[in-house]
């Protein structure tokens, strides 16, 4: 069956209303239900460590669904996970409101030494140093259901007019040509980046030696993808290291070539030295039917790095993550099933487990993830 935009709209309108409506009234519903994996041999599994980092990283933009409820405070406090974290230090938070794209989202540093404000209790989850930015995905479902029908508006990859830290390059290293994009993940990013651009050259010039992490969930994932074409073209940085979850379609196939171009992620796994050093991480979850939006038809696609979640229900394992190949591995989101992306109630579920349930701001974070034991790792990781 072939859809306009306006019936399809209308569609999956409704079947969000519906999950709203029973999800609120308690009626029973599968909150996981797997797709049948496709035939053919499964993926890669990944490392341990791989694993622990997304897992943290995973928490670590959790914490960005404070902002603009509870918030986040210096030195990095909130009423969620940010005692998990007592290396990580605020920088700033921003907020931009409704009226102005609803991107939200922090800037923070991690040093790699615990604070000393932090106690012995705290959970002693070190990472590594590098300067943290995570982009926080939309609270209202109805809100990505409109979201995700705007109009594509034209990309183009030139020198910022803020650049900073030295003179952009003359050319472009990467161009793209005949891009478009989703017009309201470009806004949100456009309004982000005026607090975002400023701090993160104030940073780079105390910490040069700092790599870069963009994170983001959802749309957030969206924005973190502009955000780092941004910094590694217009900037010339290198070191910037994007992983996402559950990030959607960000524009046409002529955009998604351009961002495998750009991160290197155009070359088959056999190819590849190590695809756990990938610079872009697009972690995705069985059943999530956003990374399958905005649909084809409407001349979106995705680009590769994707990393895969075959398990529906909480918590994976190492065994049920895996490492794709191209932006279409049939072992992966894109051997859903057609009707797969229009299951919009799986929107309270399947894109909201990356390890842990995301997007609640409460003590312990989501209710489902009460009761649940941290993962464990070897201390040697």
């Amino acid at each position: 069956m072939l859809w306009n935009r306006r019936g399809l709209l209308a569609h999956i309108s409704s079947l969000a209303l519906f999950a709203t409506t029973t999800t609120t009234n308690g009626a029973a519903i599968d909150a996981q239900q797997p797709l049948a994996p496709p035939e053919g041999v499964m993926p890669t599994t990944i490392s341990t460590p791989f694993f622990a980092e997304l897992e943290r990283l995973a928490r670590l933009v959790d914490i960005s669904y404070c902002i603009g409820n509870t918030g986040v405070s210096e030195p990095f406090q909130c009423v969620s996970r940010c005692n998990e974290f007592p290396t990580v230090s605020l920088v700033t938070t921003w907020n931009t409101g409704l009226l102005m794209s609803d991107s939200c989202g922090y800037v923070a540093i991690d040093d790699g030494e615990r604070r000393n404000d932090t106690s012995p209790d705290d959970r002693d989850d070190f990472g590594e140093k590098a300067i943290i930015v995570a982009f926080r995905g939309t609270y209202s479902i109805t809100n990505t259901v409109v979201d995700l029908s705007t109009t594509p508006q034209k990309y183009t990859s030139y020198p910022s007019p803020d650049h900073g830290g030295g003179e952009p390059p003359e050319k472009p290293s990467h161009e793209c040509s005949n891009c478009t994009v989703h017009s309201g993940f470009l806004q949100s990013w456009k309004t982000a980046r005026e607090e975002v651009i400023p701090q993160l050259i104030n940073l780079r010039e105390q910490h040069p030696d700092y790599p870069v992490h963009l994170v983001g969930h959802s749309l957030g994932g969206a924005v973190a993808c502009l955000a780092a074409l941004e910094l590694k073209i217009s900037l010339g940085w290198d070191d910037v290291v994007v992983t996402t979850f559950g990030e959607p379609r960000v524009g046409n196939p002529r955009f998604a070539r351009f961002v495998d171009e750009v991160f290197a992620l155009n070359g088959k796994e056999d190819e590849e030295e190590d695809f756990e050093k990938r610079s872009y991480r697009r972690v995705t979850h069985v059943n999530d039917p956003v990374p399958l939006l905005p649909l084809d038809e409407w001349g979106y696609e995705q680009h590769a790095g994707e990393v895969f979640i075959s398990k529906g229900s909480l918590s994976p394992s190492e065994t049920d993550v895996h490492s794709c190949v191209g932006y279409n591995d049939p072992s992966c989101s894109a051997g859903a099933d057609s009707y797969a992306r229009y299951r919009l109630w799986q929107l309270f579920f399947s894109h909201r487990d990356y390890f842990w349930r995301l997007g609640l701001c409460v003590p312990g974070g989501d209710p489902a993830n009460w009761g649940r034991q941290p993962y464990e790792y070897d201390n040697e990781l």
